[in-house]
């Protein structure tokens, strides 16, 4: 039978790996590459930044490397992950591992929390204050929320997966039997990236216990039926070409698609490799610090291929059956992804919150939290 009970986790790297990753780096074998350009790869609008144009470039990949090797303090960054509660339980053949904090307000609505690649639950850790406690961060008056943050299946604590299928309809249903666990019968779920794409999945399947859904995405694209481009303003246009550029850009979406386990063997073999891999979504936009602990997180776990396994499935996995009507909501930041609503109408039919931001990017955790956070709050008060 299977076991549904919820072991407490703490993170433990052995001293024997941190030495081994200290070997690695001081023995790195540098890619050779050209000059950089001083212009923008792609033309006016391509999400690509000088030097940058045939990918990761080395300066970048050199100064985090240095820094990993000599000031970044792993044992320091664990023991702040670990006053995080976390916790461990098995679903469907795979272990969960997830950050739990309950609100003291007695009238907290549950959230789950679902993250994207190659970010990891350390993602929305710094939420987690402003939404269980807004009155210790200057919010008495707003809404309230128990916190859970899973760690997608296959990535870092709840990975290796150990069979095919772990798709984002898959993680849905887990995330289901993990909120049942815990008690929560009526729950929202936001995510990003990843996250975006498993949240509305879980409020169709679960939407018997789901309040609401709030993203940072919709992913909904043109299908080449006639006439679909009509009436679409420049605006529409413009985020269109966004995301047609980003689409040839993202070397990491078609890899993991095609043959994820082809580059994982580099990935298990070189921590500066993966963090390249990991720097070609992250860029500038977190700091040094927050790249170096999310990239070692999947060195230390070893789930580069498992991570990467979630793009084959979900590429693979049937589509929906049909439009969601859960209540969706909408935060769309200024240099992200920018979903046509045309086209996210098709997909959900109960948007019912659509605000765009003039900063923030694909992170916006890191880069525009106050924003975010702010969304969520009014988002699921209108629901509740």
């Amino acid at each position: 039978m299977p076991d549904p009970s919820i072991t407490p986790f703490r993170i433990a790297i052995p001293q024997a790996s941190l030495d081994d990753l200290a070997d690695r780096l001081a023995r790195t074998r540098w890619a050779e590459e050209l000059p950089s350009k001083e212009v923008l790869a792609g033309g006016a609008g391509a999400p690509v930044p000088a030097g940058w144009e045939y990918g990761v470039p080395g300066s970048y990949v050199r100064d985090l490397v240095e820094r990993w090797r000599t000031s970044f303090d792993w044992r320091a960054r664990e023991a702040e992950l670990n006053e995080y509660p976390q916790f461990t339980t098995e679903i469907d053949g795979q272990r969960i591992h997830f950050v739990h904090v309950r609100s003291a307000q007695p009238d907290a609505v549950p959230l789950i929390l679902t993250h994207g690649w190659p970010n990891s639950f350390v993602e929305y850790l710094p939420l987690v204050g402003p939404l269980t406690d807004p009155a210790a961060h200057g919010r008495p008056e707003a809404p309230a929320f128990h916190v859970v943050i899973p760690s997608l299946p296959g990535f870092t604590f709840s990975g290796p997966t150990k069979e095919h299928g772990w798709s984002a309809g898959r993680t849905a249903a887990a995330w289901a039997e993990l909120m049942r666990r815990l008690g929560y019968d009526r729950y929202g779920a936001h995510g990003n990236d990843a996250g975006a794409i498993v949240s509305p999945l879980l409020g169709e399947l679960d939407r018997e216990h789901v309040i609401g859904v709030h993203v940072t995405q919709i992913f909904s694209f043109p299908r080449g039926d006639a006439g679909e481009f009509e009436g679409l303003t420049e605006e529409d246009f413009g985020a269109l070409r966004f995301g047609q550029a980003f689409s040839e850009h993202a070397i990491h979406d078609r890899s993991q698609q095609a043959q994820p386990q082809t580059l994982a063997h580099a990935l298990a073999d070189s921590p500066a490799g993966q963090l390249a891999w990991s720097g070609q979504l992250f860029g500038t936009s977190l700091s040094s610090e927050d790249v170096l602990t999310n990239v070692a997180l999947y060195w230390f776990t070893n789930t580069a291929a498992s991570a990467a396994r979630f793009y084959y499935e979900n590429h693979r996995a049937a589509d929906p059956a049909g439009p969601t009507s859960v209540p969706i909501g909408l935060a769309a930041f200024a240099f992200d992804f920018r979903a046509v609503r045309r086209f996210a109408e098709r997909d959900h039919r109960s948007i019912v919150s659509w605000n765009t931001y003039d900063r923030g990017g694909h992170w916006a955790t890191h880069d525009a939290p106050d924003l975010l956070i702010e969304d969520i709050r009014q988002f699921f008060a209108a629901l509740t």
